[in-house]
């Protein structure tokens, strides 16, 4: 217990914790401002109780060696895609919960609400570092045929939950288990010529969708209309164009005034003047923009880029591939989720309502967060040092 106690990335925890004040501190700046709907919600109250909770978790991960995640790997797997059927089929129908035409969340009696694809995305982790350290144990010796079989395998265990949860729908959680799945597949030992090859065909396939939206735009825009992404057309005409089409755009075009507005130190504390919807939750980083200015939003993107930047210097710095491989998946999820929401929120990207991590306030992405930087510490902790490396 000792040797766990003096391993623990005690630089790791300081930057969680200091993202963890920044949106304690957020969420108490904008209550006020929040519509009349949220006035019996203590955001800051539920989210340091989802603070206090993950803390716990965090130390109960630390307790087991991470290679025993290995031995729990199909059950734990099993049960999310259980959970993700449940709602597939909505049962049982009474704690299946829809909201923005969604069914997305189980609302459980005194837990509140609980959204299942938030919590995939370790456990997608938690597969994909099995599937990758298990092929590459069976298959010393690389060729072709074994590098396109760990392919099918990644695919075979990323492909469910993502249709799965793209049907909810949730292109957002979509997403982000696709980024996780890129980024472990190009650290599994897969030979750079077949992962070319894949991004190629990716390219030729954007490619033909772009040439077949101007050939026959309003065939894809029906058929678009016609499924259950339907809101995907929505939202992307209203990133191209948010004065064009101003009921898809209106949220960014709100977020945008309200970034903008804050200029170089921001209004001050509590004092916001542009309405932004989601505020305390996909758009917190508009709160931080307006009321700090574009030092306070700087402040947060650097936490970020040391948070992102230690774990890669954690996985680099394990020498055992299984927790490489563990690693590099919160990378991934970490990265992408960054990039993604606060792109959304300067019209980089399209808004896909994906929550920033530890600021946006919610109890399973809050959780699922610290439950990634567990493991991460537990890689760390169980990292041996030798004299001669």
């Amino acid at each position: 217990m000792n040797n766990l106690k003096n391993n623990i990335d005690y630089t790791l925890l300081f930057i969680v914790f200091l993202i963890g004040l920044v949106s304690l501190f957020t969420l108490y700046t904008i209550t006020p401002s929040l519509p009349a709907k949220y006035d019996s919600s203590n955001f800051l109250f539920q989210q340091l109780v989802w603070y206090v909770a993950g803390g716990f978790v965090i130390t109960l991960i630390m307790l087991i060696d991470y290679d025993r995640f290995r031995q729990l790997t199909w059950i734990i797997y099993g049960v999310g895609m259980t959970m993700l059927l449940m709602l597939f089929f909505r049962f049982p129908a009474a704690i299946v919960h829809e909201a923005n035409n969604a069914v997305s969340w189980f609302k459980i009696p005194v837990m509140g609400t609980l959204q299942p694809a938030e919590f995939m995305k370790v456990i997608l982790v938690l597969t994909i570092a099995h599937v990758i350290y298990i092929h590459n144990e069976k298959n010393v010796n690389r060729t072709i045929k074994s590098d396109l079989l760990l392919l099918a395998k990644i695919s075979a265990v990323s492909l469910p939950p993502m249709g799965l949860i793209a049907v909810q729908p949730d292109l957002g959680g979509l997403l982000v288990l696709a980024a996780i799945a890129v980024f472990m597949t190009l650290v599994s030992g897969i030979k750079w010529r077949i992962i070319l090859s894949i991004v190629l065909l990716g390219i030729a396939a954007v490619a033909l969708i772009i040439v077949a939206y101007y050939m026959f735009p309003d065939s894809i825009a029906t058929f678009l209309e016609e499924s259950v992404f339907k809101h995907v057309s929505s939202r992307f005409y209203g990133w191209i164009s948010p004065e064009q089409y101003s009921d898809s755009g209106y949220q960014l075009i709100l977020a945008m005034l309200a970034i903008g507005s804050g200029q170089l130190f921001g209004k001050g504390m509590q004092t916001m003047e542009v309405y932004v919807p989601e505020r305390h939750t996909d758009m917190i980083f508009t709160a931080i923009a307006e009321q700090f200015g574009f030092i306070g939003a700087s402040i947060v993107i650097a936490l970020f880029f040391f948070l992102i930047y230690r774990l890669i210097h954690i996985a680099i710095l394990s020498n055992d591939s299984y927790g490489s491989y563990l690693v590099t998946g919160m990378i991934g999820m970490f990265a992408y989720q960054i990039f993604q929401n606060i792109g959304m929120s300067i019209q980089l990207l399209p808004i896909t309502g994906l929550p920033l991590p530890f600021l946006s306030y919610g109890g399973s992405s809050t959780l699922t967060y610290l439950i990634a930087i567990g493991i991460v510490l537990n890689v760390h902790s169980r990292t041996k040092k030798y004299m001669f490396e």
